[in-house]
């Protein structure tokens, strides 16, 4: 049984109508994007066409889902908005805070004690404003989400950025921040600058070694991190079509890690099996009735250039297997070229862990490819040489494939299956090493390799691959092994090869569970208590930031220029700090503390003006905002890459500071700084980056007359009496000037809803 039937066939009774429109209003035959796009404008059907990477945009999403992690900051913002109950079908999962140190059953029983107060907070504001609870250990969001509330066509934000996930199921799934959320959730239209479209044309069939995966491992080579940012990646080809669901959710997941909006496939026969083999053939049924609005035109697929801002051609017969990395997830080698990679940048050979599993890679299809490679190092007597960890992306997923007995197949090749959660994806994980600043490799299936994410050792090598390629080079334990090509010396002293990989698409026996890990909310929660303990060092209630004093901004002094990648990561770290998520004033005690500092070349080192000295970025902030100074800080390009967690938007705006100044932003970060009431604007000319002195005093000039595409002005008053004005732009429509007026827009959404 489906998960909010009665919402999908509304949907999907107007999309004929919408998507009509939607042609008359653009005079041309529509992407797959734009169907889905103009079938959920907030206004209804289209009455104008809108220009792509120019036009600000509001929609009516369909759902929202939330990790538990950016949930509690989501929720204790909602909290304010003054709504009895959530506008549309919402959903909380606890993944993130279960941390991989053991195995499954004895870390899922410790995160449920050292985080039942944040579990009994998300359940309780689950349960009063009618939102969906999938309780610890039910699994990863992405999977949860794909197995059950996934719909050809539909529209999904999420406060995760590998909410595009849902791609594979053919849905616009958009991972955001929680201020965003908090607009849907009560019942506002959600505002995106309609995209750019990047298509990908698929071609040919996967077969051997190559896996799904290894698409998105090129696309991000191509494109390299930035190169998708404002755009939407449409997968199509007779490739696409080839691709199990499941395989397409990997390849839209991880395309958060080339900057774009989202990916998207079509709906197609292998949806339909999908959605079909999870207990959806009533949604699979109301897909094929209107299955034409549920791909692109024809047309559109005949000549791709002329309807695609950019289009990309792979060849499925002729990719390789990739890995990509270290330290960045854009950089693409080859299996046949890797090796050589590996010698001649002296990173380390011996591979010191493998770990498959996480939202990108847990899928019945992946696990069973894995095992048919573990079954291998059994049957063939070699020995496992590096360690090896499994990571279930659901409860459905990890009961199938055990009571399939590819879990014993694991433990036998000396495999430790940790619980379904993310884990060491996001840095949940106490590994275990006799030295943790070593030189070292690791490799995993996971999505993001940035440095000290998965470990916090910045000396960790990660890389990126396919599940099945993680596998063999954690039988090898050599990342100069290439599994296609070379032999390995078994336990008898024989020279063995590696078989192609061979797995299952979907279980011959249908998925299974006992319990899925699911709680549904009360009918009604009008008496439900929500309680937050003001001691609680894990949940804080917040206050409302203060409105802007209406003046331009002078006498600010620099906080750090950031040098380099400064992803969400370096502004906000996970891994330990995950347990301050509901507590704004204690997680702004990692704020920056990642960032490179331009001057000094270290992290968390920057100058204090009020005393000479350098220490820690967090407690520096700390003393200026004491003393009512407001500060500025400047980056680099793509500043705030990576995850969506408005945790590093909201930490520099309860701190005090009061500008982010970069080359260029990622999207989420850009739109959850405005959400917050920050000011984010980039040099006109990147340039003038350089002309930031560690002493300044800076002025921003403009303010009093904010307006649209109008140009700010930023002075520098260096030490020597000297100083530089120059032009900075920004991205603000009227309605995000107002966000920034208010002190941010849940200011806004509090007065309207009071």
């Amino acid at each position: 049984m489906a998960f909010d039937l009665d919402m999908i066939k509304k949907v999907y009774d107007r999309y004929g109508a919408r998507v009509a429109a939607a042609r008359k209003a653009t005079g041309k035959p529509l992407t797959l994007t734009e169907k889905i796009l103009y079938a959920h404008l907030s206004e209804g059907e289209a009455h104008q066409a809108y220009g792509r990477g120019a036009d600000y945009v509001d929609f009516a999403p369909d759902r929202v889902a939330m990790q538990d992690a950016t949930a509690q900051m989501a929720l204790l913002q909602f909290m304010q908005a003054g709504r009895p109950a959530v506008a549309v079908p919402s959903t909380v999962h606890c993944d993130h805070l279960i941390q991989a140190k053991i195995g499954a059953d004895q870390d899922l029983q410790t995160a449920k004690d050292i985080n039942k107060e944040v579990y009994d907070f998300l359940a309780s504001v689950s349960d009063k404003y009618g939102i969906g609870f999938w309780k610890p250990g039910a699994g990863i969001i992405h999977q949860v989400v794909l197995e059950n509330y996934a719909f050809p066509g539909g529209m999904m934000i999420g406060t995760d950025s590998h909410t595009p996930n849902a791609g594979g199921l053919g849905m616009i799934a958009i991972g955001v921040g929680g201020a965003d959320a908090c607009d849907v959730m009560a019942g506002l239209p959600w505002e995106l600058k309609f995209p750019k479209l990047i298509g990908v044309h698929l071609t040919g069939k996967l077969s051997g070694w190559t896996s799904a995966k290894d698409v998105i491992l090129r696309v991000a080579g191509i494109l390299t991190v930035k190169g998708g940012t404002g755009a939407i990646v449409e997968y199509f080809g007779e490739g696409a079509r080839s691709l199990s669901a499941t395989g397409k959710g990997t390849i839209c997941n991880m395309g958060a890690e080339i900057g774009a909006t989202t990916s998207v496939f079509g709906y197609d026969a292998k949806a339909a099996d999908y959605l079909k083999g999870t207990k959806r053939a009533d949604i699979a049924a109301m897909a094929d009735a209107i299955a034409e609005h549920l791909t692109g035109d024809p047309e559109v697929y005949a000549n791709p250039e002329q309807y695609f801002d950019q289009v990309i051609e792979i060849n499925l017969d002729e990719l390789e297997p990739h890995v990509n990395g270290p330290f960045t997830p854009d950089l693409a080698w080859p299996i046949s070229k890797f090796a050589t990679a590996v010698k001649e940048n002296g990173w380390p050979e011996k591979l010191e862990v493998g770990l498959i599993g996480s939202c990108t890679n847990s899928s019945y299809e992946d696990i069973t490819r894995s095992a048919s490679i573990a079954k291998q190092a059994i049957d063939k007597h070699l020995k496992t040489k590096a360690e090896f960890t499994i990571t279930p992306g659901s409860e459905q997923v990890r009961y199938t494939v055990d009571r399939d007995g590819y879990l014993d197949t694991f433990a036998e090749m000396g495999g430790v299956v940790l619980a379904n959660a993310c884990g060491p994806c996001i840095g949940q994980w106490a590994r275990h090493t006799d030295d943790p600043s070593r030189k070292n490799s690791i490799i995993t299936s996971f999505n993001r390799n940035f440095a000290k994410r998965n470990d916090g050792n910045p000396n960790t090598h990660a890389f990126v691959a396919s599940p099945e390629i993680v596998t063999a080079f954690a039988i090898a334990g050599d990342l100069t092994f290439n599994p296609l090509t070379d032999t390995l010396t078994n336990e008898q002293g024989q020279q063995v090869k590696l078989d192609e990989p061979q797995g299952i698409e979907m279980p011959v026996k249908g998925f299974a569970v006992d319990d899925a890990g699911y709680q549904a909310p009360a009918e009604d929660g009008s008496s439900v208590e929500v309680k937050v303990d003001p001691n609680s060092s894990r949940l804080q209630l917040l206050d409302p930031f203060p409105a802007w004093e209406g003046t331009d901004l002078s006498g600010l002094r620099l906080l750090i220029k950031a040098k380099g990648k400064c992803t969400t990561d370096h502004i906000s770290m996970a891994g330990p700090w995950l347990k301050f998520r509901g507590h704004l004033d204690n997680i702004s005690n990692n704020m920056l503390i990642g960032a490179i500092n331009y001057f000094n070349g270290n992290a968390d080192s920057v100058k204090n003006e009020l005393t000479g000295e350098y220490g820690p970025v967090p407690a520096t902030q700390r003393d200026y905002k004491a003393h009512g100074i407001g500060t500025v800080v400047v980056g680099d390009e793509n500043y705030g890459e990576g995850s969506s967690r408005e945790h590093a938007a909201m930490e520099p705006r309860h701190l005090g500071v009061r500008a982010i100044l970069v080359k260029s932003f990622a999207r989420i970060h850009e739109t959850n700084l405005k959400k917050q009431g920050m000011l984010a604007i980039t040099f006109a000319d990147p340039a003038d980056y350089d002309k930031v002195q560690e002493d300044d005093t800076i002025d921003i000039k403009g303010l009093t007359t904010f307006a649209p595409g109008k140009p700010l002005t930023v002075v520098l008053h260096h030490t020597d009496g000297s100083q530089d004005s120059f032009a900075v732009n920004h991205t603000y429509n009227a309605q995000q000037i107002e966000w920034f007026k208010a002190g941010g827009a849940l200011n806004i959404i509090r007065r309207q809803m009071a």
